[in-house]
């Protein structure tokens, strides 16, 4: 294939060559036909697929085809389930196969920083350790049925205001760790056929035309081997992203990207050994594409609708059961309440909209269940299209609320509050469901809350309800999947992948998001999310990893294979876990590890591994994890790459974040040693932690004692005295020595040291 596409590109024109590294339209790649060359089609994902046949755009304005809505990423992270992110991702595949379209644009891996994001709902977890892991699964499905993915936005992508031009400014321990992570597992296990840059800048340069970005990290140290689109209407300077590694710009930029590559090959700026190389990536994907393209392709609607329904079950999370209100009986009257109940928001805004085959109904898919054994009432008690508060609305609520046993409000977000191409002003709900929602409580002690929304919100009425389910948006067939849990078909399985703080002003990037316009500033670092809270000891509404369920987990006897390794070998971690509930469900184990005494600062803890369980009542199994050098590294930006300090580890097993249930510790033997270079600026405290630095201050603390300035210290133990002066840097010793430290003594010692 790679010999045949190099005699491809040796019979083409350089126009030709040009011509193909943009876009024709907005969904598809360009066709050379006097050569054989065909186009491919593209569209968006990445929770379902968006087809457009007729107008197109990239923010979901226009019409698409019909196709499966699945659950949205944020749904898809609260499962915790490698394997059912991969069969939606299968799933997406084979619609894509019956559609004809080659790339799904999907999916979308950026770290969530601040809740505020308006589109965090495409976006799986504030932890780079699950977001990585989980789209590797995605990327595999949708791959294993000949369709590529499209990774994005590659990188540092983390708010919609300004998001076409804002400049991500981060140290690079911060990107490594945190916002390149969640990109580096996925792409080398996954190895999606494309990833796509983003809008922003990172650290001064456009993302599609980021040199360290695209070139050195991505294709030199992660090997990537693939194609780098463009998000849309992405590119800055054509050619420079061309250099940069940027191969194929989307969507059609009318022959302005084009003639910008003309006159860079004319200038010398960039060479036709440049272009070559995007052209040969482009036609490696275009002929991938149409080399597994499946003839008379089709899916089952239906059974893609019941996986639907099937995965957002598995991701909607248990926040709340006070008195064990649930699971509800299937009798008495019930107050189903909330314009969601029947017209439900499933799905994100903006270009993850989706066309569904079908849309799954609250009211109804309960009224099934029930089976006309309860009294249902239904009560609007908001509009959609206001966010005002409407009292006749709210008293017909009341009104239903006096007369039932139980109360379900379904309530959370509209999708004016959270889309692509903006961002939310706060982690409120709208005033109407908030009032709702207190004016319930009060007439009924009985109030469960189903919320639908794509990020976290604030709940000033938590302590008011017995029940809360956090749905997310769970896609087309999640109200079916709400009632079967709301009624105990199936136990609540789903585990928060995100923190849902107490308010706005406690989360980690509150005062340097959104920045200025121009720049913003990743000033938290590394602590963002619960890395954050958890270092600092901040109270959440509920953390991260946190999730409940009708039947109870014991978790016992905590084992490692080894209780000292080095840092290039591996240790096995295993646990036990016993369903002790009466009935069968699901439980998330998650391992998260700690540094116990580190030279830079690092988080408490950090998710290092994962494994989802079903038990059945009394059912007991072993988990098994192993680690490796990574789950104990940091990134050391003197050397750059993964360090990992000599010392304690503690490996920890949690129901969350924040409920550690086991413990056990381990020691790391680091291989690499890191020379330290010393100069005039190096201070006492540093050469009283090398070995032959304390052994030079030795013999200059003799020498300096002589000196009257000194002589106080006659007798005085060399640590304790020096430790008044550790922060003195040497070139101080040179001014206060009086002559008996010369900057002669000095430039030798630094020599020494530097041997």
């Amino acid at each position: 294939m790679n010999q045949n596409i190099k005699e491809i590109i040796s019979q083409m024109t350089l126009e030709e060559k040009i011509s193909l590294c943009s876009g024709e339209g907005f969904w598809h790649t360009k066709a050379v036909e006097r050569l054989g060359v065909e186009k491919i089609m593209v569209s968006d994902g990445p929770h379902g697929l968006r087809k457009q046949k007729g107008k197109a755009d990239n923010l979901g304005i226009y019409n698409s085809v019909n196709a499966t809505c699945f659950p949205t990423a944020s749904c898809l992270a609260s499962t915790w389930d490698t394997e059912a992110v991969g069969e939606i991702g299968k799933a997406i595949g084979e619609e894509c196969q019956a559609e004809g379209v080659s790339v799904i644009l999907g999916p979308g891996v950026n770290i969530k920083r601040t809740p505020l994001c308006g589109r965090n709902f495409e976006y799986f977890s504030e932890d780079p350790y699950l977001a990585s892991h989980l789209a590797a699964s995605y990327i595999k499905g949708v791959q294993s049925q000949g369709v590529g993915t499209s990774i994005k936005h590659f990188a540092v992508n983390n708010q919609e205001y300004r998001r076409m031009a804002i400049d991500a400014v981060a140290d690079e321990r911060t990107l490594r760790e945190i916002y390149l992570a969640a990109f580096e597992y996925a792409i080398k296990e996954g190895k999606p056929w494309t990833i796509m840059a983003a809008y922003n800048r990172v650290n001064g340069d456009y993302c599609t035309q980021n040199h360290w970005l695209l070139t050195k990290v991505l294709r030199e140290e992660w090997g990537y081997e693939g194609l780098v689109v463009s998000d849309w209407g992405a590119v800055d300077e054509r050619a420079k992203a061309l250099k940069a590694g940027l191969d194929l710009e989307m969507p059609s930029s009318n022959g302005f990207g084009e003639n910008q590559i003309r006159r860079a090959l004319q200038n010398g700026e960039i060479t036709e050994e440049d272009l070559d190389k995007a052209v040969e990536r482009v036609l490696e994907l275009v002929f991938k594409g149409l080399e597994n393209k499946k003839k008379n392709a089709t899916y089952d609607k239906e059974k893609h609708h019941e996986l639907a329904k099937k995965v957002a079950r598995e991701g909607i999370v248990l926040l709340k059961n006070q008195d064990n209100i649930l699971p509800l009986k299937k009798e008495g009257t019930i107050a189903i309440i909330g314009e969601f109940a029947k017209n439900p928001r499933f799905e994100g805004g903006g270009s993850s909209h989706v066309n569904p085959t079908k849309i799954d109904i609250a009211f109804d898919e309960i009224a099934k269940i029930t089976e006309n054994k309860a009294n249902l009432l239904y009560a609007r008690g908001y509009k959609l299209d206001s966010t005002d508060t409407d009292n006749y609305l709210i008293n017909q609520a009341i009104d239903i609320a006096k007369q039932s046993d139980v109360a379900v409000i379904f309530a959370g977000l509209p999708e004016i509050y959270e889309s692509e191409g903006y961002d939310r002003k706060d982690l409120s709900m709208p005033k109407s469901h908030n009032i709702l929602i207190e004016e319930i409580a009060k007439v009924n002690k009985n109030v469960v809350v189903v919320l639908m929304n794509g990020a976290p919100i604030e709940m000033p009425w938590v302590d008011k309800v017995k029940g809360i389910f956090e749905c997310y948006l769970g896609g087309q067939a999640v109200s079916g999947a709400i009632a079967e849990i709301l009624f105990g078909l199936y136990s609540p399985c789903g585990k928060l992948p995100e923190t849902f703080p107490l308010k706005l002003s406690h989360t980690p990037a509150y005062l340097n998001y959104p920045g200025d316009g121009k720049k913003v500033e990743y000033k938290e670092g590394v602590f963002v999310g619960y890395r954050y809270y958890d270092t600092k000891g901040i109270d959440v509404l509920f953390p991260f990893g946190y999730g409940l369920s009708y039947t109870n987990f014991e978790y016992s006897d905590i084992k490692v294979d080894k209780k000292e390794i080095k840092d290039t070998e591996t240790v096995k971690v295993s646990v036990k876990v016993k369903n002790t509930g009466s009935i069968a469900g699901k439980e998330i184990i998650q391992l998260y590890v700690r540094d116990i005494e580190s030279s830079v600062q690092r988080p408490l803890k950090e998710l290092k591994g994962f494994k989802k369980v079903y038990l059945a009542p009394d059912e007991e199994t072993e988990v098994s994890f192993e680690l490796d050098k990574r789950a104990f590294a940091y990134y050391n930006e003197y050397i750059k790459d993964w360090f990992v300090e000599t010392g304690d580890f503690e490996i920890m097993i949690g129901k969350s974040s924040k409920d550690i249930v086991l413990s056990e510790t381990i020691k790391v033997i680091s291989t690499t040693p890191i020379k330290k270079v010393f100069d005039r600026n190096s201070t006492i405290a540093e050469l009283m932690d090398d070995p032959k630095g304390k052994e030079i201050l030795n013999i200059m603390w003799e020498n300096m004692k002589k000196n009257a300035i000194f002589s106080a210290f006659q007798g005085v133990d060399m640590g304790i005295a020096l430790t008044f002066m550790k922060e003195m840097p040497l070139r101080g010793l040179v001014m206060f020595g009086a002559g008996h430290f010369t900057e002669e003594m000095m430039n030798e010692m630094i020599n020494k040291l530097n041997e």
